[in-house]
């Protein structure tokens, strides 16, 4: 059976804050403390008034829109939509075809540089409506109304259109745009409860629920906190020593585990708990994705829509200690300063902020640090976002790599080349890179590697945690085996993010070890842990019966709280396969297909079930059901091949990886197949021809060198054969 449980995690991450709605919205009242904070603390919550987080979502009034609902209009492709007041409310029209239907508007969402606008449909649901507005200024290209995937029109029969799961509120983004939101998901109903104590981002959500120490406070009259006056002064701080270049952090040992509050929702992660609760470490609560291609560049820039948790991580900067708050006031959330002077609080101005450092003419775009080593990247149509990696241009990793660089962002008229020569000329020939380090982006780039090469990696302390976690979630490009001696180190390190990546990687352990050291994982600290290796040790009856009850119950919550989507159902009938229970994965996967009908995942794996079952009828109708689904997507058609070439029908399976190739050219495992295909049937040459132009687009070129090998060989074309040989090197 497919597992597709990765994949999911990662679409669902991919999207996570492109698509915004709401529930049957309710406010609790459990919780007052937003009123006592004012009381005291009135320069903080001025502060914080100015911030994003307090507009990141409000009632639709005069005050909160931002939109054009003067009787505006705006056309995409075949879509047309009106927006007009009504009674002092707010409403889009939309026109499609001759159908137009006006849905109100409830909430905003967010205010810059872009504004989205929730609308109640059913069952509790809000949907984020496929207009957002452009608030930036006239002279930035804003003031407009647009939609967010401007190059194509999305369908109603397309996962991302506005009225399918992906765009639900309530589930995608809710949590992390109000005060102790719970979605309250009732997955045998399919309908949404969802509550929150406070509309937008207030004191509650980094401070948790502080009505305890009002209390307290209000008792001393405010004089609590004061008492520290009398304690002799400590010296943390930033310091930089006389010749040095970069500050050093003096004083105790700082605990950043504060940060885990901001990661919780400045991260691409799943949740593995209902709503987010400010008291409790990010690991017990989600399950962050790893550093992974393609979410991010091979080098760990960011590419998809990651924010800022998996780039800042591998930074030099969060190594040494340096925090969120070093950067950014922690209540209105603004960056200290807007120019050189926020790096220049620990980095040395004499040396860094020179022309013979930056090269640039001083005041101008170049000369500022921020677009050298922190370039951007643009998101929802118009979101410009830094990466927090914080790393050196390397235009020579870009010429090896294919990854980004600022020079080139920046100076669009030049190349790699040029670039990577002028920062020769400028600064000497760059750093080399470690051996383990420039193995691991031999990794990301999905070239093999050697199994010592690749345990040098994980083994090697000097890198990032996260790095080396991404590592080990890699094995299986490198062995379909991890022996028990292999783990039992990462089981037992000090770095949870290490124990993640192994408790996500279980599948590797032989089934009959893994009661040994892998079973540890079940009593791990952290929830997300526990979760991940639970799904690899279901109906094992060799582990300790009362800690996988505990942790099996943890990850069926996990699937639970997620089935207002698809995966959520998905996993769920993985681990139903697990056990054993063929009609209940069946069932799980109809729900699937019942709740998000355009997601593929759950057809092509009750496909799969059904050809275990040996059910060929019902597997072929899951097939055209899915072709209809989800027509313009690769792996439907691939398996769908692989389908045809089981049942002998080898000319329709040529036509359907034909088609998965056009959908998906850098898909090496597709183009492998279709040549396979394209060669039993006789058509040597075309399947030769076909290696070479198609070869060009995909990132790992070694199998299919090998294929084109095979095929010249059989042809006895010399010039093919040294051509593929010549890629092999």
């Amino acid at each position: 059976m497919i597992n597709v449980f990765s994949v999911a995690s990662i679409f669902f991450t991919l999207l996570i804050s492109y698509f915004y709605s709401a529930s049957a919205l309710a406010v609790s009242n459990s919780n007052s403390g937003e009123v006592n904070c004012v009381a005291c603390h009135q320069s903080a919550v001025s502060a914080w008034q100015q911030s994003d987080h307090a507009k990141a979502m409000a009632i639709a009034t005069d005050k909160t829109v931002l939109g054009n609902f003067n009787n505006s209009t705006t056309t995409h492709f075949s879509q047309s939509a009106r927006f007009y007041k009504n009674n002092q409310q707010f409403f889009m029209e939309l026109k499609l075809g001759e159908k137009s239907t006006s849905y109100q508007i409830q909430y905003t969402f967010g205010h810059y540089p872009l504004q989205q606008y929730l609308t109640k449909t059913s069952d509790g649901k809000f949907q984020v409506l496929p207009y957002s507005w452009d608030s930036r200024p006239e002279k930035s290209g804003g003031q407009r109304w647009f939609v967010i995937n401007d190059n194509s029109e999305i369908l109603q029969t397309d996962r991302l259109h506005w009225q399918q799961p992906l765009q639900n509120w309530n589930g995608m983004c809710a949590d992390c745009h109000s005060d102790g939101l719970k979605r309250n998901y009732n997955a045998e109903k399919a309908v949404f409860d969802t509550k929150f104590d406070n509309i937008n981002v207030g004191c509650q959500s980094c401070h948790a629920d502080m009505t305890e120490h009002a209390s307290k406070n209000k008792q001393t009259n405010g004089l609590v906190a004061k008492n520290s006056r009398n304690q002799p002064e400590i010296v943390n701080k930033w310091l930089r020593k006389v010749g040095e270049k970069t500050a050093s952090w003096h004083g105790k040992k700082r605990d950043n585990s504060f940060m885990d509050t901001c990661f919780a929702c400045h991260s691409f992660r799943s949740p593995v708990t209902d709503g987010i609760d400010p008291s409790k470490a990010f690991l017990d609560q989600f399950s962050p994705s790893f550093i992974t291609y393609p979410l991010y560049e091979v080098d760990g820039q960011i590419k998809e829509e990651v924010f800022v948790y998996g780039s800042f991580l591998q930074s030099k900067m969060y190594k040494a200690g340096v925090n969120c708050i070093d950067c950014h006031d922690p209540h209105t959330m603004q960056v200290k300063a807007q120019d050189n002077g926020l790096c220049l609080q620990c980095h040395s101005a004499e040396e860094f902020n020179q022309v013979s450092h930056f090269k640039h003419e001083v005041g101008s775009a170049g000369s500022m640090c921020v677009n050298c080593h922190m370039p951007t990247a643009r998101y929802m149509g118009v979101d410009d976002r830094r990466d927090h990696s914080f790393k050196i241009p390397r235009p020579d990793l870009s010429i090896k790599h294919n990854t980004p660089n600022a020079c080139t962002n920046c100076h669009e008229d030049k190349d790699n080349l040029w670039a990577a020569n002028t920062l020769k000329a400028w600064h000497g020939k760059p750093k080399t890179l470690s051996i383990t380090y420039a193995d691991f982006l031999t990794l990301q780039k999905g070239l093999p590697l050697n199994m010592n090469q690749h345990l040098a990696i994980i083994e090697d302390e000097s890198l990032n945690d996260i790095v080396r976690a991404t590592a080990i979630a890699a094995l299986p490009n490198t062995t379909t085996e991890l022996p028990n001696h292999l783990i039992k180190p990462w089981v037992a390190s000090n770095k949870p993010l290490i124990r993640l990546a192994i408790a996500k990687t279980g599948h590797l352990v032989p089934k009959n070890q893994r009661h040994l050291d892998f079973s540890r994982l079940l009593s791990d600290e952290y929830q997300s842990i526990r979760v991940a290796a639970a799904n690899h040790l279901v109906g094992n009856l060799n582990v300790d019966v009362k800690l996988l009850k505990s942790a099996f119950n943890e990850l069926m919550t996990a699937n639970d709280i997620n089935k207002w989507r698809g995966e959520g159902h998905l996993n769920d009938s993985l681990v139903q396969f697990t056990l054993g229970k063929p009609n209940k994965v069946i069932a799980a996967l109809k729900n699937a297909i019942k709740v998000d009908p355009y997601f593929s995942s759950s057809y092509i794996n009750l496909a799969d079930i059904y050809k275990a079952l040996g059910d060929t009828v019902n597997e072929a109708k899951v097939f055209q059901q899915v072709l209809n689904a989800a027509p313009n997507d690769g792996l439907v058609h691939y398996s769908y091949g692989l389908f045809l070439i089981r049942n002998k029908a080898k000319e329709d399976a040529v036509a359907a990886f034909k088609q998965a190739v056009a959908l998906d050219p850098s898909n090496s495992q597709f183009i492998y197949l279709y040549a396979l295909a394209q060669d039993s049937l006789g058509n040597t040459e075309l399947a030769l021809n076909e290696l070479k132009n198609l070869i060009k687009e995909v990132n790992n070129p070694r199998q299919l060198a090998q294929l084109g090998m095979s095929f010249a060989q059989k042809l006895k074309d010399r010039n093919s054969f040294q051509y593929f040989r010549n890629i092999m090197r």
